[in-house]
């Protein structure tokens, strides 16, 4: 993924957000995200973890 993508988002207890990415920083165990949110326009940062389902947030949007 790259900015500028629309991507959804797993946030707690909700159904997932759509937004746009803004950023993207890789570390070494996944890779951070600057997501812009309706709620957080200027963004905000979701960790994606590299070795684990689970701790994946942020996705492609789905095209249909």
């Amino acid at each position: 993924m790259q900015a500028g993508e629309r991507v959804t988002v797993k946030t707690d207890g909700g159904p997932r957000r759509a937004g746009k990415l803004l950023a993207v920083e890789p570390f070494n165990e996944g890779t951070m995200y600057l997501v812009a949110l309706e709620d957080y326009p200027l963004g905000i940062w979701f960790f994606n973890e590299s070795d684990h389902a689970e701790g994946v947030f942020v996705e492609p949007e789905s095209t249909g």
